[in-house]
């Protein structure tokens, strides 16, 4: 008796994460650009999203509602190189959000297949691609063509930050990769420690940008939108929904099977694609969200002709902040603030 009652309970709550992780990663573009389009500080916002993740994972560890590896400084010190790689990610990641439309920004995504083949096969000496993932990966390039190509808000300023976003993403995916497997942090470690070193760099940053001065003088005058109630609002919900998935992406990662949460990754991308075109007008044309889709496309026949490959790389549980999308890459940053 006690058995018949306790499955439909389980089968409730994997769906409860299930469906919790799939709002917050299809949501959480979105809502970075709301956030960014109402508090102009891109540095700012990411330091105080570094913080309530930080924060976050280390009152659930108080509370007992989470077990992360203690903080240390040797640790630190090793994991420092991979931490500053991840803050250049989600630095370009802001600045490019600031800059373009979500759709830019998740077509430059779903560009990193590319890179992290190439430099799988260059630098961590992996086979080259099979017949299926190349085709996969001509029908991304040609998807990304066709979406700049057309692109009416195209401007060097946005597709700078997007290069500058594919290259540090790419590097990170594939350098973490290497590295992080070899320090022995499990999952919530390894968020406190990519937020909290992220966190200490943040002040730096805002020093080298000149971003600084731009706060001081909206403290000071109180005119700025520092102290705009939408721009509040939008900076506590991207820093909420970047804690949140933090926990249902890893949740749901031990809930379902691989390739369950691979294809909840590739539905996140058209639930985005989808609510951005609902809710306002910072989207793409028709024709470049033909593109898009045809992009993301290319992403799911990549997903498809990479899984159950025995000599591939040992893929690694970990979470994402500025983005809300691609758990199946097993993107660093997914797991650690959830942009």
């Amino acid at each position: 008796m006690a058995t018949r009652i306790e499955g439909p309970k389980q089968k409730y709550a994997t769906s409860s994460l299930v469906v919790g992780y799939a709002l917050c990663s299809s949501l959480l573009a979105v809502i970075n650009k709301f956030a960014i389009t109402h508090f102009n500080y891109p540095g700012l916002l990411t330091a105080l999203q570094y913080f309530t993740s930080a924060f976050g994972v280390w009152g659930l560890g108080k509370l007992g509602l989470l077990h992360h590896d203690a903080f240390n400084w040797e640790t630190a010190k090793k994991f420092l190189p991979a931490a500053f790689v991840f803050f250049l990610a989600i630095f370009t990641n802001t600045n490019l959000l600031r800059h373009a439309n979500v759709d830019t920004f998740i077509v430059f995504r779903s560009c990193t297949p590319l890179l992290v083949a190439l430099a799988d096969t260059a630098f961590r000496k992996q086979p080259c691609p099979s017949k299926l993932t190349f085709l996969s990966l001509v029908i991304i390039l040609g998807g990304a063509v066709g979406y700049v190509a057309t692109d009416s808000g195209f401007t060097l300023t946005a597709y700078s930050w997007a290069c500058a976003y594919l290259v540090t993403i790419t590097t990170e995916m594939v350098y973490i990769k290497h590295m992080v497997t070899n320090l022995g942090l499990n999952t919530w470690g390894f968020v406190l420690y990519n937020n909290l070193l992220s966190l200490m760099m943040a002040p730096l940053f805002l020093i080298i940008t000149g971003e600084y001065a731009d706060v001081f003088a909206s403290i000071g005058s109180g005119l700025g939108n520092l102290f705009n109630p939408v721009a509040f609002f939008a900076v506590l919900l991207s820093c909420m929904f970047g804690l949140l998935i933090s926990f249902f992406g890893f949740a749901a990662r031990k809930a379902i099977s691989a390739t369950a949460f691979t294809v909840t990754g590739v539905v996140n991308k058209f639930l985005t694609v989808a609510i951005n075109v609902v809710i306002w007008d910072k989207h793409a044309s028709p024709f470049g969200l033909l593109c898009l889709l045809f992009t993301i496309a290319g992403g799911v026949l990549y997903q498809q002709s990479v899984t159950g490959v025995s000599n591939a790389p040992p893929r690694i549980e970990i979470k994402k902040n500025l983005e809300g999308d691609e758990e199946d890459e097993d993107d660093a940053s997914a797991k650690a603030s959830g942009v």
